[in-house]
């Protein structure tokens, strides 16, 4: 049930982290705030396919 999804951030559009999750519990895309090295701040980082 548990997949690998890539997040990028949603500023500079950057594939930066993977995680995982679980599809069962969370079947929308998740939203995480984490660093990004492009853009030298938090920011807000979306799942993509």
């Amino acid at each position: 049930m548990r997949d690998i999804v890539t997040m990028a951030c949603t500023d500079c559009k950057r594939r930066n982290y993977s995680t995982n999750k679980n599809k069962r519990n969370t079947p929308d895309r998740i939203e995480l705030k984490k660093y990004c090295n492009s853009c030298r701040k938090h920011t807000a980082h979306k799942e993509v396919k």
